[in-house]
C-alpha cells in the first residue's frame, strides 16, 4: 500500500469581521494570500457557521423581538444562575420544529433537523450586545456555493464544510461537527470491506465530515479570530451528498 501523507490543518489567517453581503469566496482568496497560502487541488475548506451566518444576514437584534406567551413561560421556568432573556427564547422557537427539553437546557430539534442546545443561536463574536447569529437557512446550499465559486476563481476542486460546536450525549465538552458539506462524502460506509486481520466490518460507518471538522477546530479557538481552515492532504472521494446525510433517521433513533 503506498505511503500515506501526513494531513495538514492550515488555518487562514486575516479575514476581517464579515457583514451581509459580503463576498466571501473573494475574501477567503485575499485572505489566503495575507496567510501565504494558495489553494491546491481536493484541498478541503472548512468554515465556521458564524461567518456563513453573517454573510448571509442571518443575524436578529432582539430589541425587535416580542416574545409568546410560551417563551415568557419558559424563560420564568429557567434556572435563576441561567436565566434566558425570552426574546431569545422565542427566536430558538421560532427556529425549531420541536422541543426536545427545556430544563435545565434548551434541547431543541431545528427545522433542518439538527438536535441541539438553543438550536444553535447565540450572541458570541457577533458585534452588538442586543444581536444573536442564527444558523445558515440551508447549509448544504451554503457550502455548494462557495465550492462553486471558489472552483471559478480557482480552477481548483475546494471541497467546503460548514463547521458548528455541539454538544454531546454522553460525553461531555464541546466539538465541532458538520452541519454542511459540499464535495466530501459526509460518510463512509465501510459495512463489507475488512479490518487489518481480515476480519469483516459489520456496523462501521465513518462520520468523515464530522472528523474532518472536528480537526479544524483545534486551529479555530473561540477567542482568535481564524473562521477558515484548510485541510491538505486527506484522501477522498468526490461526493455531492448533503451533511444532512448525518442526521439519525427518527425510526433509528433509540431515545427519541
Amino acid at each position: 500500500m503506498p505511503k500515506p501523507r501526513p494531513i495538514q490543518i492550515l488555518p487562514i489567517g486575516h479575514i476581517p469581521e464579515i457583514r451581509p453581503g459580503d463576498n466571501l469566496p473573494r475574501i477567503l482568496l485575499a485572505a489566503a494570500k495575507k496567510s501565504r497560502l494558495s489553494f491546491q487541488q481536493y484541498d478541503i475548506l472548512i468554515l465556521a457557521q458564524k461567518i456563513i451566518s453573517k454573510s448571509e444576514n442571518r443575524l436578529i437584534d432582539l430589541t425587535t423581538i416580542t416574545p409568546s406567551p410560551r417563551a415568557i413561560d419558559l424563560a420564568a421556568a429557567s434556572d435563576a444562575d441561567h436565566r434566558k432573556d425570552p426574546r431569545l427564547i422565542e427566536v430558538i422557537l421560532r427556529e425549531s420544529r420541536r422541543v426536545v427539553r427545556d430544563h435545565p437546557v434548551l434541547i431543541v430539534e431545528t427545522h433542518h433537523g439538527f438536535v441541539c442546545a438553543n438550536a444553535g443561536i447565540d450572541q458570541s463574536n457577533v458585534p452588538g450586545e442586543t444581536v444573536v447569529s442564527l444558523l445558515p437557512k440551508n447549509p448544504d446550499a451554503s457550502a455548494k456555493k462557495i465550492a462553486q465559486a471558489l472552483l471559478k476563481l480557482t480552477r481548483k476542486k475546494i471541497a467546503v464544510i460548514i463547521s458548528d460546536t455541539f454538544g454531546r450525549p454522553w460525553r461531555l465538552g464541546l466539538t465541532n461537527v458538520a452541519i454542511g458539506c459540499y464535495g466530501v462524502p459526509p460518510l463512509v460506509d465501510l459495512r463489507g470491506t475488512r479490518d487489518t486481520h481480515g476480519k469483516p466490518l459489520h456496523a462501521t460507518i465513518i462520520a468523515t465530515a464530522d472528523e474532518l471538522a472536528a480537526a479544524a477546530g483545534l486551529a479555530m479557538p473561540k477567542s482568535a479570530s481564524t473562521p477558515a481552515v484548510l485541510i491538505r492532504n486527506f484522501a477522498y472521494k468526490s461526493s455531492t451528498e448533503p451533511a444532512t446525510k448525518i442526521i439519525r433517521p427518527a425510526p433509528d433513533d433509540l431515545f427519541r
